[in-house]
């Protein structure tokens, strides 16, 4: 029994690995995909006009 009770664990994280990267690979892309790349696209614009703003005034 001391087999089963140290494959338990290994077997159990292996299991929600597994799930977890499933539900990753099918929450990719859908309805929301334009709403984030959005979002990301935003985020880089302001970061990079806040970089050449920086950049102009020699800070």
């Amino acid at each position: 029994m001391d087999y089963v009770s140290a494959l338990v664990p290994p077997v159990v994280m292996a299991v929600f690995f597994t799930g977890l990267i499933v539900t990753i690979v099918k929450t990719q892309g859908g309805a929301n995909k334009a709403k984030e790349d959005a979002v990301v696209d935003a985020a880089l614009a302001h970061a990079e006009s806040t970089r050449q703003a920086s950049r102009d005034t020699g800070a």
